[in-house]
């Protein structure tokens, strides 16, 4: 199979022998959404500017669309979009402006740069801002006008470098939106987030990235069914009863249980079945819980079990 983004062993060190990508190796069938999932400083935006042929990679090969991003990056540049973390507007120009100058910029002409344009802002909701200038817009109304830059020359693949961050619930969800018409269309996303339930919504597949590798990779069922059926929180009374109960568990499942403050989690392969068989551990150990819950794997669990750390935590990747 040809893929519209792939890359084999991709390394890149930064200056202090900083390898902020690491033998990383991706694969993207085109029309689909690939997530890249990881905490501040794992390496997903070097990787994208890798892929968008603003990084020369130090090691390893990658392309877009079969054209490699080193030896054919005028090619690669010519097919893809690119919006980033931070909205790239000019704010002293209208938004209708903005997209008429990045018309010029990708040789567009401009009859169709102003066609799309059009119906760019049409599609972000923002006809009716066209002919403002972009620093009176909102947070959400620059990120959408970013997005529709980066989508003026119509590309094949579009980079998305979290792109929803610091919007607010209703711009997140206009985007989600946008994205998945995108896709229907035939687009090819890349999307790098720390967003779990934003990977979950949109991506066929999902790579987890840390310190500069790909540590896991699947569809979001797949990743979540790693933690078994079921996961059964536990809420002990003090935090010496719930590292009791932890210590319990890990030595008779033969799983590991995680303390969550005066709580523990454990994953059960037999879902509900197996509950009544840890309250009689636990009633015999003279150990009870004030609360039980059972729920389904979330991408949120699966990725503290990778990491053992939320996708928000980490340092920031400084050379990104």
């Amino acid at each position: 199979m040809a893929f519209a983004i792939e890359a084999v062993e991709l390394v890149k060190v930064f200056k202090g022998g900083v390898r902020a990508v690491d033998g990383l190796n991706l694969e993207v069938e085109a029309g689909t959404v690939f997530g890249l999932l990881g905490p501040n400083g794992a390496g997903k935006t070097t990787v994208v500017r890798i892929l968008t042929t603003v990084f020369l990679p130090d090691a390893g090969r990658a392309s877009v669309l079969g054209h490699d991003v080193v030896s054919q990056a005028e090619a690669v540049r010519a097919n893809i979009g690119l919006a980033g973390q931070f909205a790239a507007v000019d704010e002293n120009l209208t938004g209708l402006e903005n997209l008429r100058m990045i018309g010029q910029l990708t040789r567009l002409g401009r009859k169709r740069a102003v066609s799309r344009a059009n119906d760019l802002l049409e599609l972000f909701e923002l006809t009716d801002a066209a002919k403002r200038m972009a620093k009176t817009y909102s947070g959400g109304m620059r990120r959408r006008l970013d997005l529709a830059a980066a989508l003026l020359h119509s590309p094949s693949v579009l980079f998305l470098d979290e792109p929803t961050t610091g919007l607010d619930p209703y711009s997140r969800q206009a985007l989600w939106n946008v994205i998945e018409e995108l896709v229907n269309e035939g687009t090819t996303v890349l999307l790098t987030t720390q967003y779990l339930e934003e990977a979950d919504r949109l991506a066929k597949v999902i790579a987890v990235v840390d310190h500069g590798s790909v540590i896991a990779k699947g569809t979001p069922s797949e990743l979540k069914s790693m933690l078994g059926a079921t996961l059964i929180d536990l809420e002990m009374s003090t935090n010496e009863d719930a590292d009791r109960v932890r210590k319990l568990l890990s030595e008779k499942t033969g799983k590991q249980a995680r303390l969550v403050g005066a709580g523990v989690e454990i994953s059960l392969d037999r879902g509900p079945a197996q509950v009544r068989e840890l309250l009689d551990m636990m009633d015999s150990a003279d150990l009870m819980p004030v609360r039980l819950n059972l729920r389904e794997p979330s991408l949120d669990d699966v990725f503290l079990t990778l990491t053992g750390r939320i996708a928000e935590e980490g340092p920031k990747e400084g050379m990104e």
